[in-house]
């Protein structure tokens, strides 16, 4: 169980910051912002996709050790996740998308989809952590309600709280960032973000307790007393720290206390919510067999020998600027004509999509796996879309 909640915490600090990133695009519309985009995009470069390391650890440690917990949040929370793997899937897709030279107008859809998503995929992560902490995933194959476990107050508060940490932990990095490549227009707005969005974060985090207390009183308690109220205190410390570290333009140490306000989070509610797995499931019933758990346990010792090392060579090599290093740039590919290029009406793309949803929702057997292909096919041809250009007469013009 530490492992797990580690890994979160280590997905909640340093993936989050990859969705905090995208979300600031969101906030940058217009001419006038293209240097804030270009300025998250770059930063993201390096990182985007090795923060997720930390998921699929989560992930197949829980699977590993808690089978029975593993399949009961799973079959439950399959709207809330599919959501998510959604949101992965676009975002770096959009994101690898836009490193090619698309055009402008290519650029500013990808750059919708990438920022979108990024707030897509930490709202619905922080809404299952919701449900398994106000006890609404109970034991069993698709024993909760699909809809109800994670659309209510907990939930929505969590997922809320994970799009505003991730906000914060990214305006932070970015002020940094921006700061030590020498962009001195860049350092200000988001020194300003970083204070905003800590702010908010903060509100957010002392009046969440008023929701915990009507919709999940045993969390609550956990909270408010003993190891659990503990934590909240040095996360409240930390993230105080962080926001005064900020405003005297400390970002190096701000950005190690600012993982420490998050990852206190997450520490404070597995501790609030121990021994308990899912309601009637103790942690200890939950586990495998002993042999299981040592070797999950020496697996886990043995990657992170290789792991840890190769993180922190990528972070040392990004934070250094090594990565900022021109390189030989490749030929430009041939542009396609329109004529080569496929006539895509978009209201048959939508319609395509939004079924293929409705039937993976709502039906069953093997109309379930063909709402599934309609999705991948809406998804396919929204992307063939995106590349599709304007009239020539626009782009004569």
């Amino acid at each position: 169980m530490v492992l797990i909640l580690a890994g979160l915490a280590a997905y909640a600090v340093l993936g989050g910051a990859d969705f905090g990133a995208g979300l600031w695009e969101l906030a940058a519309r217009g001419p006038k912002n293209a240097e804030v985009r270009e300025h998250t995009h770059h930063a993201m470069a390096p990182v985007w996709e090795a923060n997720h390391v930390w998921l699929v650890l989560v992930l197949v440690v829980c699977w590993t050790a808690y089978p029975t917990a593993f399949a009961s949040i799973f079959s439950t929370l399959t709207i809330p996740l599919f959501i998510a793997g959604v949101g992965i899937i676009l975002r770096g897709t959009s994101y690898a998308l836009r490193s090619g030279s698309p055009t402008e107008r290519e650029e500013s859809a990808l750059s919708i989809t990438l920022a979108l998503s990024s707030v897509l995929t930490p709202f619905a992560l922080g809404a299952c952590a919701g449900a398994i902490a106000s006890g609404r995933v109970p034991v069993g194959n698709a024993g909760g309600d699909p809809w109800s476990s994670w659309l209510n107050p907990t939930s929505l508060l969590v997922g809320m709280l994970a799009v505003l940490a991730a906000a914060f932990v990214a305006a932070v990095y970015l002020a940094g960032d921006a700061k030590r490549a020498g962009l001195t227009d860049l350092v200000l707005p988001f020194r300003k973000r970083a204070l905003v969005s800590g702010a908010v974060l903060g509100a957010a985090t002392i009046a969440g307790p008023l929701v915990l207390h009507e919709d999940a009183r045993p969390l609550f308690d956990g909270l408010s007393s003993g190891a659990g109220l503990a934590a909240g205190f040095v996360s409240g410390a930390a993230g105080v720290l962080t926001l005064l570290l900020v405003y005297r333009e400390r970002y190096e140490p701000a950005r190690y206390v600012s993982g420490i306000a998050i990852a206190a989070i997450i520490a404070g509610w597995g501790l609030a919510q121990d021994p308990i797995f899912l309601p009637g499931l103790t942690v200890e019933e939950a586990a495998a067999g002993d042999s299981t758990l040592v070797a999950m346990a020496i697996s886990v010792a043995i990657g992170m020998l290789i792991l840890v090392p190769s993180l922190w060579l990528l972070f040392r090599l990004q934070l250094s600027g090594r990565f900022d290093e021109e390189g030989e740039k490749p030929e430009p590919e041939r542009e396609i004509s329109r004529a080569e290029r496929p006539s895509i009406p978009p209201a048959a793309v939508a319609a395509l999509a939004g079924i293929g949803a409705a039937v993976t929702f709502f039906a069953e057997g093997w109309l379930r796996g063909a709402g599934v292909a309609a999705m991948l096919a809406g998804a396919s041809l929204g992307f063939l879309l995106l590349g599709t250009p304007e009239e020539e007469g626009r782009e004569e013009s």
